[in-house]
């Protein structure tokens, strides 16, 4: 018998059934024909990487765990707010042409609208750092913090400090990192923390076992929340680098956006934390007004609106992609979108083109310094289609732009942890903050024209004049785009 033959056989029936898996579990066109290309060009490799990297766990449930633990929170805060919900949509201090947004939001998410919030802008490091350890000095009943990446350095300790103190006055203080994201904290850190009660967690513990998945779905997302009144939410992490008050000492001018909140917002974000807390740990916290505040509901529409969009592989849709294509759709005016990674699919290209053909202002600014030459590489390749059609595309020169928010005319503005990519729509735990609001909007407006003033514009006539084999080579890496 010839076993090379009967190899060769067997192999091919082994890959005929993985590309069949592909088709029946991927949800996105532009993924199965990636995964069946890496399938067969690349032999054993290919299918070791899609059972890595590739497999559906939005089907598969892999947080089926987590899934029913939400559920039982989720009732719970429906039945509080969504009446009230329906008094903010109704009211003069909700904007009328984004209700639909607003609804599909709390279909999918079941996250309500939230008012009387008082909303600051915090520009960069150099403001978040001081307001989040004045905020962090303030509590009296907990904090709790989650965040991707956590660095032990000198804004770490900082905080490390604050959180220690707290603890030792008798505040509750929890702390969820992202194993992989914060892969530098030490167990010297980490046993600092728990010996003075601070309580830590790692999300999804990166084992050996699971590597590659594990490092797959990852929780991207910034949280603090304080007394379940108060709350941080955006893209700077905790570490030096997101801040640019170190002198010479700086490498990279980094430019990020963030927002601290005071009010009904602060619930839901609160939400988000118990549910991932509670799938991390034995101990699980409860629906208490300690954490969730008693609000009357029949009190003033006033101050600012929010409204708290999150995903991950534990929902059923890609609410965040969703509710960003649905903004832009709804646009009269203008869509001003600031993202370190472009990597948008066909979908939010379509929605773009669409709302420039229709008359609507599109600007796009995004890094002309980036940290991954493959990601700028396969961003760029969605240039050609959005230049033709209107589009107008700006690279930051004066360092690395890092912000992820989205202004759109004059009274919505998205903020929050995800990119505009497949890892953060489909892959990563992520989680925006959508402020209905004059004010917001104009503070974010201004600091994007004048990030502006740091970027260089990218001409049509130009780019569409480039050599073709450039072309070719950001086409070949886009494939790569799913894996990205």
């Amino acid at each position: 018998m010839n076993w090379v033959a009967l190899a060769e056989v067997v192999y091919f029936i082994i890959m005929l059934l993985v590309i069949l898996r592909v088709l029946y579990d991927t949800r996105s066109g532009s993924k199965t024909l990636a995964y069946i290309l890496f399938i067969i060009l690349v032999p054993v490799v290919g299918i070791l990487f899609y059972f890595s990297f590739g497999i559906n766990y939005r089907k598969r449930k892999l947080y089926s765990k987590k899934l029913i633990t939400d559920k039982i929170l989720s009732h719970k805060i429906d039945q509080r707010l969504s009446q009230y919900s329906e008094k903010v949509k109704a009211s003069n201090q909700f904007p009328a042409s984004f209700v639909k947004l607003a609804s599909f939001i709390e279909a999918g998410n079941k996250s309500p609208l939230t008012a009387n919030n008082a909303v600051c802008h915090l520009v960069n490091g150099e403001e978040k750092f001081p307001a989040l350890l004045n905020a962090l000095e303030s509590a009296t009943s907990h904090i709790h913090l989650e965040y991707y990446i956590y660095e032990d350095d000198v804004t770490g300790n900082a905080i490390a400090d604050v959180l220690i103190r707290k603890a030792c006055e008798g505040v509750e203080v929890r702390f969820l990192y992202d194993d992989f994201g914060s892969h530098n904290l030490k167990k010297k850190f980490l046993r600092r923390l728990k010996d003075a009660g601070v309580e830590t967690a790692p999300f999804y513990k990166v084992e050996w076992y699971a590597l590659a998945n594990r490092i797959n779905y990852r929780n991207h997302r910034k949280i603090i929340i304080i007394d379940g009144n108060k709350s941080f939410v955006g893209g700077i992490n905790i570490s030096d680098r997101y801040r640019n008050d170190f002198g010479e000492k700086q490498k990279l001018y980094w430019r990020d956006t963030h927002l601290m909140m005071e009010g009904r917002a602060t619930f839901y974000l609160q939400y988000l934390f118990v549910c991932d807390w509670n799938f991390c740990n034995e101990q699980k916290l409860e629906f208490v007004p300690r954490y969730f505040p008693i609000y009357r509901t029949d009190e003033k529409i006033d101050k600012e609106v929010v409204q708290i969009v999150a995903s991950g592989p534990d929902s059923d849709l890609p609410v965040i992609l969703y509710s960003i294509i649905k903004a832009i759709g709804a646009a009269t005016k203008k869509v001003l979108i600031t993202s370190p990674y472009f990597i948008p699919g066909e979908a939010l290209v379509d929605q773009l083109i669409i709302s420039a053909k229709s008359g609507i202002e599109i600007k796009l600014l995004i890094p002309g310094i980036s940290d991954s030459k493959i990601v700028n590489a396969a961003a760029r390749s969605y240039y050609t289609e959005l230049l033709r059609y209107g589009v107008r595309i700006f690279e930051y020169q004066k360092g690395f732009v890092h912000a992820k928010t989205i202004v759109i005319d004059d009274c919505l503005s998205m903020v929050g942890s995800a990119n505009m990519d497949y890892r953060s729509f489909d892959l990563n735990f992520e989680v925006n903050a959508i402020v209905y609001s004059e004010t917001i909007n104009a503070q974010l407006r201004e600091a994007f024209y004048n990030d502006l003033k740091d970027s260089i514009e990218i001409k049509a006539e130009d780019w569409l004049n480039r050599p073709k084999y450039v072309f070719v080579w950001e086409k070949l890496v886009r494939l790569l785009s799913p894996f990205l």
